[in-house]
């Protein structure tokens, strides 16, 4: 997830925040599809995970 394409510099902190709750339940909303297609349940997705990179995980 690209920070610079959910956020911007002119946004107040509430629209930042309101973008960052916005991507975290698109996010979920994804996990939960992909897992109901394949017959699973998703965990709740660890915000921490979004803020390392895939090679440091």
């Amino acid at each position: 997830m690209n920070a610079s394409t959910i956020i911007s510099d002119e946004m107040t902190l509430e629209e930042k925040l309101a973008a960052i709750d916005q991507a975290m339940a698109n996010a979920q909303a994804q996990a939960d599809e992909d897992a109901a297609a394949r017959g699973t349940v998703a965990a709740p997705i660890d915000p921490a995970d979004l803020t390392m990179c895939d090679g440091c995980q």
